[in-house]
Protein backbone atom coordinates (compact mmCIF):
# COMPACT_ATOMS: atom_id res chain seq x y z
CA UNK A 1 0.00 0.00 0.00
CA UNK A 2 1.34 3.40 -1.06
CA UNK A 3 1.80 6.12 1.08
CA UNK A 4 -0.99 7.90 -0.60
CA UNK A 5 -3.38 5.24 -0.05
CA UNK A 6 -2.73 5.27 3.49
CA UNK A 7 -3.51 8.85 4.33
CA UNK A 8 -6.66 8.31 1.96
CA UNK A 9 -7.68 5.77 4.35
CA UNK A 10 -6.98 7.62 7.33
CA UNK A 11 -8.29 10.36 6.31
CA UNK A 12 -11.52 8.83 4.85
CA UNK A 13 -11.92 7.42 8.66
CA UNK A 14 -11.34 10.62 10.51
CA UNK A 15 -13.88 12.37 8.15
CA UNK A 16 -16.18 9.70 8.70
CA UNK A 17 -15.62 9.92 12.55
CA UNK A 18 -16.20 13.95 12.37
CA UNK A 19 -19.64 13.42 10.37
CA UNK A 20 -20.81 10.95 12.58
CA UNK A 21 -20.15 13.40 15.51
CA UNK A 22 -21.54 16.29 13.20
CA UNK A 23 -25.20 14.37 12.81
CA UNK A 24 -25.29 13.29 16.59
CA UNK A 25 -24.48 16.75 17.94
CA UNK A 26 -26.84 18.12 15.43
CA UNK A 27 -29.47 15.42 16.39
CA UNK A 28 -29.27 15.19 20.05
CA UNK A 29 -31.93 18.22 20.50
CA UNK A 30 -34.27 16.15 18.24
CA UNK A 31 -34.08 12.90 20.10
CA UNK A 32 -34.65 14.82 23.43
CA UNK A 33 -37.41 17.17 21.92
CA UNK A 34 -40.44 16.51 24.45
CA UNK A 35 -38.25 16.98 27.26
CA UNK A 36 -36.60 20.00 26.45
CA UNK A 37 -40.37 21.34 25.33
CA UNK A 38 -41.59 20.58 28.17
CA UNK A 39 -39.49 21.97 30.91
CA UNK A 40 -39.24 25.39 29.08
CA UNK A 41 -42.94 25.25 28.07
CA UNK A 42 -42.57 25.06 24.65
CA UNK A 43 -44.80 25.06 21.49
CA UNK A 44 -44.10 22.84 18.52
CA UNK A 45 -43.42 25.82 16.30
CA UNK A 46 -40.76 27.16 19.19
CA UNK A 47 -39.33 23.18 19.43
CA UNK A 48 -39.25 23.47 15.55
CA UNK A 49 -37.83 26.93 15.23
CA UNK A 50 -34.50 25.75 17.21
CA UNK A 51 -34.12 24.08 14.00
CA UNK A 52 -34.79 26.56 11.77
CA UNK A 53 -32.42 28.95 13.76
CA UNK A 54 -29.68 26.08 13.36
CA UNK A 55 -29.95 25.78 9.57
CA UNK A 56 -30.18 29.48 8.78
CA UNK A 57 -26.92 29.70 10.33
CA UNK A 58 -25.23 26.65 9.25
CA UNK A 59 -26.12 27.63 5.27
CA UNK A 60 -24.95 31.31 6.04
CA UNK A 61 -21.60 30.91 7.31
CA UNK A 62 -21.28 27.59 5.07
CA UNK A 63 -20.78 30.02 1.90
CA UNK A 64 -18.09 31.87 2.96
CA UNK A 65 -16.42 28.48 5.06
CA UNK A 66 -16.87 26.93 1.20
CA UNK A 67 -14.41 29.56 -0.05
CA UNK A 68 -12.40 29.50 2.19
CA UNK A 69 -12.13 25.25 1.99
CA UNK A 70 -11.09 26.32 -2.12
CA UNK A 71 -8.51 28.50 -0.36
CA UNK A 72 -6.97 27.33 2.79
CA UNK A 73 -5.80 24.24 4.48
CA UNK A 74 -9.01 22.32 4.47
CA UNK A 75 -7.60 19.98 7.58
CA UNK A 76 -6.84 22.69 9.94
CA UNK A 77 -10.39 24.19 8.86
CA UNK A 78 -12.09 21.10 9.92
CA UNK A 79 -10.25 20.86 13.38
CA UNK A 80 -11.44 24.54 14.59
CA UNK A 81 -14.55 23.88 13.37
CA UNK A 82 -15.14 20.27 15.41
CA UNK A 83 -13.39 22.12 18.51
CA UNK A 84 -15.67 24.41 18.63
CA UNK A 85 -19.14 23.04 17.97
CA UNK A 86 -18.01 20.76 20.72
CA UNK A 87 -17.49 23.29 23.13
CA UNK A 88 -21.09 24.66 22.42
CA UNK A 89 -22.87 21.93 22.52
CA UNK A 90 -21.54 21.00 25.77
CA UNK A 91 -23.16 24.60 26.27
CA UNK A 92 -26.52 23.60 25.28
CA UNK A 93 -26.40 21.54 28.24
CA UNK A 94 -25.97 23.79 30.71
CA UNK A 95 -28.86 25.99 29.32
CA UNK A 96 -31.48 27.89 31.55
CA UNK A 97 -34.38 28.93 29.37
CA UNK A 98 -34.83 29.08 25.71
CA UNK A 99 -33.03 31.76 24.55
CA UNK A 100 -29.71 30.49 26.08
CA UNK A 101 -30.49 26.96 24.51
CA UNK A 102 -31.02 29.01 21.07
CA UNK A 103 -27.78 30.96 21.15
CA UNK A 104 -26.13 27.59 22.16
CA UNK A 105 -27.79 25.91 18.86
CA UNK A 106 -26.04 28.34 16.96
CA UNK A 107 -22.97 28.70 18.15
CA UNK A 108 -23.23 24.64 17.38
CA UNK A 109 -24.14 25.84 13.29
CA UNK A 110 -21.23 28.13 13.01
CA UNK A 111 -18.61 25.13 13.76
CA UNK A 112 -20.39 22.58 11.93
CA UNK A 113 -20.55 24.71 8.73
CA UNK A 114 -17.34 23.67 8.09
CA UNK A 115 -17.25 19.93 8.52
CA UNK A 116 -19.15 19.02 5.03
CA UNK A 117 -17.35 21.50 2.12
CA UNK A 118 -13.73 20.79 3.42
CA UNK A 119 -14.85 17.40 3.76
CA UNK A 120 -16.29 16.53 0.67
CA UNK A 121 -13.52 18.44 -0.97
CA UNK A 122 -10.53 16.28 0.48
CA UNK A 123 -12.57 12.96 -0.48
CA UNK A 124 -12.76 14.77 -4.00
CA UNK A 125 -9.19 15.22 -4.17
CA UNK A 126 -7.96 11.44 -2.35
CA UNK A 127 -10.27 9.20 -4.70
CA UNK A 128 -10.29 8.80 -8.21
CA UNK A 129 -14.08 9.48 -9.86
CA UNK A 130 -14.52 5.65 -10.10
CA UNK A 131 -14.19 5.48 -6.46
CA UNK A 132 -15.50 8.16 -5.52
CA UNK A 133 -19.17 7.33 -5.17
CA UNK A 134 -17.98 4.42 -2.65
CA UNK A 135 -16.18 6.91 -0.39
CA UNK A 136 -18.45 9.29 -0.28
CA UNK A 137 -20.79 6.65 1.41
CA UNK A 138 -18.10 5.87 3.95
CA UNK A 139 -17.92 9.43 4.87
CA UNK A 140 -22.09 9.66 4.73
CA UNK A 141 -22.41 6.66 7.00
CA UNK A 142 -21.71 9.01 9.52
CA UNK A 143 -25.27 10.31 8.66
CA UNK A 144 -27.11 7.71 9.93
CA UNK A 145 -24.67 6.44 12.57
CA UNK A 146 -24.97 9.42 14.42
CA UNK A 147 -28.17 9.81 14.03
CA UNK A 148 -28.99 5.90 15.62
CA UNK A 149 -26.19 6.94 18.06
CA UNK A 150 -28.00 10.43 18.96
CA UNK A 151 -31.22 8.93 19.66
CA UNK A 152 -30.00 5.68 21.29
CA UNK A 153 -27.57 7.52 23.53
CA UNK A 154 -30.01 10.69 24.15
CA UNK A 155 -33.14 8.23 24.65
CA UNK A 156 -30.50 6.18 27.63
CA UNK A 157 -28.87 9.17 29.11
CA UNK A 158 -32.27 11.73 29.20
CA UNK A 159 -33.90 8.65 30.76
CA UNK A 160 -31.55 8.01 33.10
CA UNK A 161 -29.98 10.98 34.06
CA UNK A 162 -31.79 13.91 32.25
CA UNK A 163 -31.68 15.39 28.64
CA UNK A 164 -28.81 17.87 30.02
CA UNK A 165 -26.29 15.08 30.57
CA UNK A 166 -26.73 13.48 26.98
CA UNK A 167 -25.32 17.37 25.64
CA UNK A 168 -22.28 17.46 27.89
CA UNK A 169 -21.04 13.51 27.08
CA UNK A 170 -21.51 14.34 23.25
CA UNK A 171 -18.39 16.64 23.83
CA UNK A 172 -15.59 14.58 24.61
CA UNK A 173 -15.23 12.42 21.22
CA UNK A 174 -15.35 15.73 19.06
CA UNK A 175 -12.72 16.91 20.60
CA UNK A 176 -10.42 14.15 20.06
CA UNK A 177 -11.02 13.55 16.38
CA UNK A 178 -10.40 17.69 16.00
CA UNK A 179 -7.09 16.48 17.01
CA UNK A 180 -7.00 13.23 14.68
CA UNK A 181 -8.05 15.70 11.54
CA UNK A 182 -5.00 17.77 12.38
CA UNK A 183 -2.72 14.61 10.68
CA UNK A 184 -4.35 14.30 7.79
CA UNK A 185 -1.99 14.77 4.95
CA UNK A 186 -3.65 17.83 2.67
CA UNK A 187 -3.82 16.44 -0.86
CA UNK A 188 -3.05 18.46 -3.80
CA UNK A 189 -6.28 19.92 -5.37
CA UNK A 190 -7.31 17.78 -8.60
CA UNK A 191 -4.46 15.30 -7.55
CA UNK A 192 -6.53 12.52 -8.90
CA UNK A 193 -8.69 13.80 -12.01
CA UNK A 194 -6.73 12.87 -14.98
CA UNK A 195 -6.90 16.40 -16.01
CA UNK A 196 -6.12 19.70 -13.67
CA UNK A 197 -8.33 22.61 -13.44
CA UNK A 198 -7.95 25.91 -15.54
CA UNK A 199 -8.29 29.45 -13.66
CA UNK A 200 -11.77 30.66 -15.04
CA UNK A 201 -12.56 34.17 -15.20
CA UNK A 202 -14.96 35.83 -13.08
CA UNK A 203 -16.64 34.84 -10.06
CA UNK A 204 -16.78 31.19 -8.97
CA UNK A 205 -20.20 31.56 -7.68
CA UNK A 206 -21.39 32.71 -11.03
CA UNK A 207 -19.14 29.90 -12.70
CA UNK A 208 -21.36 27.29 -10.34
CA UNK A 209 -24.36 28.62 -11.39
CA UNK A 210 -23.58 28.34 -14.75
CA UNK A 211 -23.96 24.34 -14.58
CA UNK A 212 -27.72 23.53 -15.09
CA UNK A 213 -27.49 20.37 -13.38
CA UNK A 214 -26.81 22.47 -10.12
CA UNK A 215 -29.95 23.86 -10.43
CA UNK A 216 -31.59 20.36 -10.33
CA UNK A 217 -29.60 19.24 -7.63
CA UNK A 218 -30.17 22.12 -5.51
CA UNK A 219 -33.77 21.60 -6.00
CA UNK A 220 -33.45 18.08 -5.09
CA UNK A 221 -31.48 19.33 -2.13
CA UNK A 222 -34.02 21.67 -0.88
CA UNK A 223 -36.96 19.23 -1.25
CA UNK A 224 -35.25 16.27 0.44
CA UNK A 225 -33.92 18.38 3.38
CA UNK A 226 -37.23 19.66 4.17
CA UNK A 227 -38.45 16.40 5.12
CA UNK A 228 -35.64 15.29 6.98
CA UNK A 229 -35.50 18.00 9.47
CA UNK A 230 -39.55 17.57 9.94
CA UNK A 231 -39.01 13.80 10.28
CA UNK A 232 -36.01 14.33 12.17
CA UNK A 233 -37.15 16.48 14.47
CA UNK A 234 -40.87 15.26 14.86
CA UNK A 235 -41.11 11.40 14.69
CA UNK A 236 -39.59 11.06 18.44
CA UNK A 237 -42.47 13.46 19.71
CA UNK A 238 -45.10 11.74 17.15
CA UNK A 239 -44.07 8.11 18.98
CA UNK A 240 -44.42 9.39 22.09
CA UNK A 241 -47.63 10.90 21.30
CA UNK A 242 -49.73 8.94 18.97
CA UNK A 243 -48.17 5.94 19.57
CA UNK A 244 -47.62 6.93 23.25
CA UNK A 245 -44.23 5.35 23.56
CA UNK A 246 -41.72 6.28 26.73
CA UNK A 247 -38.73 8.41 25.88
CA UNK A 248 -36.46 5.77 25.33
CA UNK A 249 -38.53 3.49 23.88
CA UNK A 250 -39.66 6.30 20.98
CA UNK A 251 -35.56 6.60 20.64
CA UNK A 252 -35.00 3.48 19.77
CA UNK A 253 -37.63 3.37 17.10
CA UNK A 254 -35.99 6.28 15.46
CA UNK A 255 -32.30 5.11 16.06
CA UNK A 256 -32.92 2.22 13.67
CA UNK A 257 -36.04 3.33 11.23
CA UNK A 258 -34.64 6.97 10.63
CA UNK A 259 -30.44 6.02 11.85
CA UNK A 260 -29.03 2.42 11.06
CA UNK A 261 -31.28 1.29 8.31
CA UNK A 262 -29.68 4.02 6.54
CA UNK A 263 -26.37 2.48 6.43
CA UNK A 264 -28.14 0.08 3.67
CA UNK A 265 -29.60 2.80 1.55
CA UNK A 266 -25.69 4.44 1.92
CA UNK A 267 -23.98 1.79 0.88
CA UNK A 268 -26.11 0.17 -1.87
CA UNK A 269 -26.61 3.62 -2.91
CA UNK A 270 -23.30 4.06 -3.47
CA UNK A 271 -22.33 0.65 -5.11
CA UNK A 272 -25.33 0.91 -7.97
CA UNK A 273 -24.57 4.45 -8.39
CA UNK A 274 -20.62 3.74 -9.34
CA UNK A 275 -21.52 0.59 -11.77
CA UNK A 276 -24.25 3.22 -13.20
CA UNK A 277 -21.93 5.31 -13.93
CA UNK A 278 -19.70 3.52 -16.01
CA UNK A 279 -22.53 2.63 -18.23
CA UNK A 280 -24.10 6.03 -18.47
CA UNK A 281 -23.22 9.43 -17.11
CA UNK A 282 -26.51 10.05 -15.52
CA UNK A 283 -26.22 6.24 -13.50
CA UNK A 284 -25.85 8.59 -10.21
CA UNK A 285 -28.76 10.35 -10.18
CA UNK A 286 -31.14 7.94 -11.54
CA UNK A 287 -30.42 5.95 -8.70
CA UNK A 288 -31.22 8.77 -5.99
CA UNK A 289 -34.48 9.83 -8.37
CA UNK A 290 -35.91 6.16 -8.45
CA UNK A 291 -34.98 5.30 -4.44
CA UNK A 292 -37.36 8.99 -3.83
CA UNK A 293 -39.83 7.55 -6.18
CA UNK A 294 -40.69 3.93 -4.08
CA UNK A 295 -39.83 5.58 -0.74
CA UNK A 296 -42.30 7.86 -0.84
CA UNK A 297 -45.52 5.54 -0.56
CA UNK A 298 -43.50 3.89 2.60
CA UNK A 299 -44.00 6.79 4.31
CA UNK A 300 -47.61 7.28 3.69
CA UNK A 301 -48.91 3.99 4.58
CA UNK A 302 -46.32 4.14 8.08
CA UNK A 303 -48.65 6.86 9.09
CA UNK A 304 -51.66 4.94 8.08
CA UNK A 305 -50.75 2.54 10.72
CA UNK A 306 -53.33 2.92 14.00
CA UNK A 307 -52.51 3.67 16.95
CA UNK A 308 -50.33 0.89 18.26
CA UNK A 309 -49.00 -0.33 15.28
CA UNK A 310 -45.29 -0.32 16.13
CA UNK A 311 -44.11 -3.28 13.96
CA UNK A 312 -45.04 -2.02 10.72
CA UNK A 313 -44.72 1.13 11.28
CA UNK A 314 -40.73 1.08 12.41
CA UNK A 315 -40.64 -1.57 9.40
CA UNK A 316 -42.08 0.98 6.74
CA UNK A 317 -40.20 4.21 7.84
CA UNK A 318 -37.09 1.88 7.80
CA UNK A 319 -37.71 0.79 4.52
CA UNK A 320 -38.64 4.42 2.99
CA UNK A 321 -35.13 5.97 5.33
CA UNK A 322 -33.14 2.89 3.40
CA UNK A 323 -33.94 3.96 0.15
CA UNK A 324 -34.18 7.63 0.54
CA UNK A 325 -30.27 7.71 1.83
CA UNK A 326 -29.23 6.47 -1.53
CA UNK A 327 -29.25 10.50 -2.56
CA UNK A 328 -25.94 10.72 -0.51
CA UNK A 329 -23.57 8.77 -1.63
CA UNK A 330 -25.25 9.26 -5.29
CA UNK A 331 -26.31 13.15 -5.47
CA UNK A 332 -22.88 13.88 -3.84
CA UNK A 333 -20.38 12.52 -5.75
CA UNK A 334 -22.55 13.94 -8.52
CA UNK A 335 -21.65 17.25 -7.83
CA UNK A 336 -18.02 16.34 -8.35
CA UNK A 337 -18.85 14.81 -11.45
CA UNK A 338 -20.05 18.24 -13.03
CA UNK A 339 -17.87 20.70 -10.68
CA UNK A 340 -14.23 21.45 -11.42
CA UNK A 341 -11.65 20.77 -8.33
CA UNK A 342 -10.86 23.97 -7.74
CA UNK A 343 -14.61 25.06 -7.58
CA UNK A 344 -15.98 21.70 -5.54
CA UNK A 345 -15.72 24.10 -2.09
CA UNK A 346 -17.67 26.83 -3.41
CA UNK A 347 -20.56 24.34 -5.29
CA UNK A 348 -21.29 22.42 -2.09
CA UNK A 349 -21.31 25.48 -0.04
CA UNK A 350 -24.15 26.91 -2.36
CA UNK A 351 -25.68 23.85 -2.37
CA UNK A 352 -25.96 23.36 1.17
CA UNK A 353 -26.92 27.09 1.21
CA UNK A 354 -29.82 26.49 -0.52
CA UNK A 355 -30.70 23.68 0.88
CA UNK A 356 -30.63 24.38 4.46
CA UNK A 357 -32.03 28.50 4.00
CA UNK A 358 -34.91 27.06 1.81
CA UNK A 359 -35.49 23.20 2.56
CA UNK A 360 -34.11 22.23 6.17
CA UNK A 361 -35.27 25.81 7.80
CA UNK A 362 -38.61 25.43 6.55
CA UNK A 363 -38.62 22.01 7.06
CA UNK A 364 -38.88 21.78 11.10
CA UNK A 365 -40.84 25.11 11.73
CA UNK A 366 -43.21 24.35 8.85
CA UNK A 367 -43.66 20.94 10.34
CA UNK A 368 -44.63 22.86 13.77
CA UNK A 369 -46.50 25.45 13.01
CA UNK A 370 -49.09 22.98 10.88
CA UNK A 371 -48.88 20.65 14.21
CA UNK A 372 -50.37 23.46 15.83
CA UNK A 373 -52.88 24.49 13.47
CA UNK A 374 -54.30 20.71 13.00
CA UNK A 375 -54.42 20.13 16.77
CA UNK A 376 -56.10 23.86 17.31
CA UNK A 377 -58.30 22.29 14.85
CA UNK A 378 -59.33 19.03 16.69
CA UNK A 379 -59.64 20.91 19.39
CA UNK A 380 -62.25 22.98 18.26
CA UNK A 381 -63.42 19.92 16.90
CA UNK A 382 -63.95 18.42 19.96
CA UNK A 383 -65.56 21.47 21.70
CA UNK A 384 -62.74 21.81 24.30
CA UNK A 385 -61.41 24.82 25.56
CA UNK A 386 -57.79 23.33 26.90
CA UNK A 387 -55.21 22.12 24.65
CA UNK A 388 -54.87 18.85 25.57
CA UNK A 389 -52.04 16.13 24.93
CA UNK A 390 -54.54 13.71 22.01
CA UNK A 391 -54.88 17.06 20.64
CA UNK A 392 -51.45 17.75 19.79
CA UNK A 393 -50.96 14.05 19.00
CA UNK A 394 -53.68 14.57 16.55
CA UNK A 395 -52.02 17.71 15.08
CA UNK A 396 -49.02 16.30 14.46
CA UNK A 397 -50.02 13.04 12.78
CA UNK A 398 -52.36 15.11 10.03
CA UNK A 399 -49.28 17.39 9.39
CA UNK A 400 -46.83 14.77 8.95
CA UNK A 401 -48.46 13.65 5.58
CA UNK A 402 -46.70 16.15 3.96
CA UNK A 403 -43.60 14.36 3.46
CA UNK A 404 -44.68 12.01 1.14
CA UNK A 405 -45.78 14.72 -1.34
CA UNK A 406 -42.65 16.02 -0.97
CA UNK A 407 -40.71 13.39 -1.47
CA UNK A 408 -42.30 12.33 -4.81
CA UNK A 409 -41.29 16.23 -5.61
CA UNK A 410 -37.73 15.41 -4.56
CA UNK A 411 -37.59 12.30 -7.17
CA UNK A 412 -39.08 14.21 -10.12
CA UNK A 413 -36.09 16.72 -10.21
CA UNK A 414 -33.54 14.55 -9.92
CA UNK A 415 -35.05 12.96 -12.91
CA UNK A 416 -34.58 16.64 -14.20
CA UNK A 417 -30.73 16.35 -13.53
CA UNK A 418 -30.61 13.39 -14.92
CA UNK A 419 -31.37 14.91 -18.38
CA UNK A 420 -28.75 17.33 -18.08
CA UNK A 421 -25.74 15.68 -16.32
CA UNK A 422 -24.19 14.09 -19.27
CA UNK A 423 -23.93 17.70 -21.12
CA UNK A 424 -22.69 19.17 -17.82
CA UNK A 425 -19.94 16.89 -17.14
CA UNK A 426 -18.21 17.11 -20.76
CA UNK A 427 -18.44 20.58 -20.22
CA UNK A 428 -16.21 20.69 -17.33
CA UNK A 429 -13.60 18.65 -19.27
CA UNK A 430 -13.55 21.38 -20.86
CA UNK A 431 -11.99 23.28 -18.54
CA UNK A 432 -9.38 20.97 -17.81
CA UNK A 433 -6.42 19.88 -19.44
Amino acid sequence: MTEQQRNARFALAVLFGINLMNFFDRQIAGALGEPIRIEFGLSDTQLGLVSTVFTLVYAAVGVPLGRLTDNWLRTRLIAIGVTFWSVLTAASGLAWNFTSFLLTRIGVGIGEASCAPAGQSLIGDLYPPERRARAMAIFMLGLPLGLFLAYMLGGYIGHHWGWRAAFLVACVPGLMLAGLALFIKEPPRGSVEARTSLALPGSPFRSVLRIKTMWWIVLSGLLFNFNTYAVNVFQTPFLQRFHQLGLQDANTISAVSLGLSGAIGLFVGGWLGDRLRVQRPNGRVLVAAFALLFAAPCVFMALQQPQGGIVLFAVLMGASTAMSFAYYSTVYSAIQDVVAPNLRGTAVSLYFFAMYVLGASFGSTIMGALSDSFAQQAMVSAGASTMEETFRAAGLHSAMYVIPILMLLCAGSLFGAARTIAADMRAMQTQTR
